[in-house]
């Protein structure tokens, strides 16, 4: 090597190790870091760093990109906020394997279950694999991030089980196949198994997701499986994610992790200082998990992603008690429906009552901000809250909520105020970023595309460590967004700037760094909407060594790797932290 390929020179170089940051020039190799420090050898390509923050590429461990990638392959907006590498397949969701005539049920299970629009699914993707190996063999033409992805417990039933995977108990033959189909799909490179037994899972014809029938016996059957291939993970949705753990949840995540010698994650660990019960439960999961020899980890973000509530769209507030019939009614119906005050008075009393549970956190109806608007009545309510409206009207507030919505024909995009902003909450999630049982993560990126935008986290987080709370330095926050997730999932010389590691890097402005305001994008195929926001103050990031966003904007590069199963990850130990 007589020449480098780049020499990034007199960067602030926090290397994701959880060391002091240090100003050095980084030497990069045929897609490599080969040098950190005082380099003094040519280079193709010089970037000057001066007063920049040098960082590993950050690692997204929960994404649902796996159909997005298909039409967009940088991963947009996550590769603007410097995510190098995506994980997809989480929650028991993935598009492959596909059984023949299955991909109907699929698409109509993500549109509702993952919030991906039915008609982008349908159109921007011409669904002609069968097996998980082709389907990832679809993405080596090039993709400008690193993407690995899970096989999701519910394309595998619904492949060995066809319509009978919703609802029904499996047979010891069908076990037998579905085993025998995640050996397939791992040794093509899935990066390990994902399941959910949550209530809140639904497919498209609004029954239970095909995962929430399968036993205990048939997922550690799976759990086995998983065991049997190198750098495979363990990651699980269950109710108690929502609402705290039972004690037979407890049990079945340790005995998961114990069967297949895998941590196991779990999605998402919120923290609302009004909820001390819950919290305690939640983070005591991964300590009881340890003492058994196995290893749970959650996924916590640290920052309050925003989210949508429509009387139109499927949102959370169709989980409240009483809420779905009725706003399943075909709009016209809804409507009629909505302007009773019988039925105004169940659907508040239905929010209001013990049935809600966790729900109840999305029924604060006076603090929802009223967002896009559509019809000459709701003029000039962007922006206020129901309860000033309400106020100002002389009305009660979800009588308010509720005319705001049917003037705009339910159209309404309304943001919740969200009620876990205080300072005690704050200072609780910073006592469980240190705690060894949890890790950053849970951006759902590529799924919920109309109700929220969780991408941004990595450069919003950086700029409340920097500016804001500063809850972490900025060594420990790098190190949380890059090296962690990098150790969990066994990743193969990824998540720090070292010589020998891939060079996955993300420079940044610190005294700018972080997300523009949320807004929406009709680019979807089809025309689907989406939330999106850009990043500030990210000058460059490199993917395998290659630019792929440069000052804001992406290039036209696609270095991405495709992460398969002991290729590009090994086995992560269940002592390992």
């Amino acid at each position: 090597m007589s020449k480098l390929d780049l020499c990034i020179r007199g960067a602030r170089v926090v290397d994701g190790s959880g060391g002091p940051a240090r100003e050095a020039d980084v030497g990069v190799y045929e897609g490599r870091v080969v040098s950190v420090g005082e380099v003094e050898q040519s280079a193709a390509e010089i970037c000057d760093a001066d007063g920049l923050v040098l960082a590993p590429g950050f690692i997204d461990p929960h994404t649902h990109y796996d159909a997005q990638l298909g039409w967009d392959p940088t991963a947009s907006p996550s590769n603007l906020h410097g995510v190098t590498t995506v994980i997809g397949g989480n929650c028991g969701f993935s598009v492959a394997p596909l059984g023949e005539g299955d991909a109907d049920y699929i698409r109509r299970m993500m549109s509702v279950v993952e919030g991906m629009p039915l008609k982008a699914l349908e159109q921007g993707l011409d669904w002609d694999w069968n097996s998980f190996g082709e389907w990832l063999d679809g993405f080596e033409s090039g993709i400008a991030v690193n993407a690995g992805f899970l096989v999701g417990h519910c394309a595998l039933r619904r492949t060995v089980m066809g319509a009978d995977a919703v609802g029904s108990e499996a047979s010891e033959k069908q076990v037998a196949q579905m085993a025998d189909l995640l050996g397939e799909s791992l040794a093509a490179g899935g990066l390990g198994l994902s399941t959910s037994r949550s209530f809140t899972h639904r497919d498209g014809d609004g029954a239970p997701v095909p995962s929430r029938a399968a036993s205990v016996e048939e997922l550690l059957a799976l759990c086995e499986v998983t065991g049997q291939y190198e750098g495979t993970t363990l990651e699980f949705i269950t109710d108690g994610c929502l609402h705290g753990f039972a004690d037979d949840e407890v049990d079945l995540m340790a005995r998961m992790s114990l069967t297949a010698g895998r941590p196991l994650n779990w999605n998402v660990f919120t923290i609302d200082s009004q909820e001390r019960d819950r919290y305690a439960n939640q983070l005591r999961v991964s300590e009881l998990a340890a003492a058994r020899g196995a290893r749970v980890v959650a996924l916590t973000m640290p920052i309050l992603v925003g989210m949508t509530m429509s009387f139109l769209h499927y949102s959370p507030i169709h989980q409240l008690p009483g809420w779905l019939p009725i706003l399943s009614l075909p709009v016209r119906e809804r409507m009629e429906a909505l302007r009773d005050t019988d039925v105004r008075q169940k659907l508040l009393s239905g929010s209001r009552s013990p049935e809600a549970g966790v729900f109840s956190r999305v029924a604060d109806f006076p603090n929802f901000r009223v967002g896009e608007t559509f019809s000459p009545e709701n003029s000039g309510l962007t922006g206020k809250l129901v309860a000033e409206i309400a106020a100002l009207r002389g009305s009660d507030p979800f009588d308010t909520l509720v005319e705001v919505a049917l003037a705009d024909e339910l159209r309404t995009v309304f943001w919740p105020e969200p009620p876990d902003n205080d300072a005690e909450s704050w200072q609780m999630r910073a006592e469980a970023w240190h705690h060894a049982g949890t890790l950053l993560g849970g951006s759902d990126a590529g799924a919920h595309l109309d109700r929220m935008c969780g991408a941004p986290y990595t450069t919003q987080f950086l700029g409340d460590c920097l500016r804001g709370r500063k809850l972490l330095g900025l060594e420990a926050a790098v190190q949380a967004l890059s090296d962690a997730p990098a150790r969990l999932l066994g990743l193969v010389d990824r998540g720090r700037i070292a010589p020998g590691h891939h060079a996955d890097l993300v420079l940044f402005d610190p005294q700018v760094v972080g997300a523009s305001e949320i807004h929406q994008r009709d680019d979807l195929p089809g025309q689907s909407s989406r939330l999106f926001a850009e990043a500030t103050g990210v000058e460059r990031v490199w993917v395998n060594g290659e630019v792929t966003v440069d000052c804001g904007r992406p290039s036209q590069a696609r270095p991405g790797r495709v992460l398969r199963s002991g290729r590009d990850t090994v086995s992560v130990g269940l002592g390992s932290a």
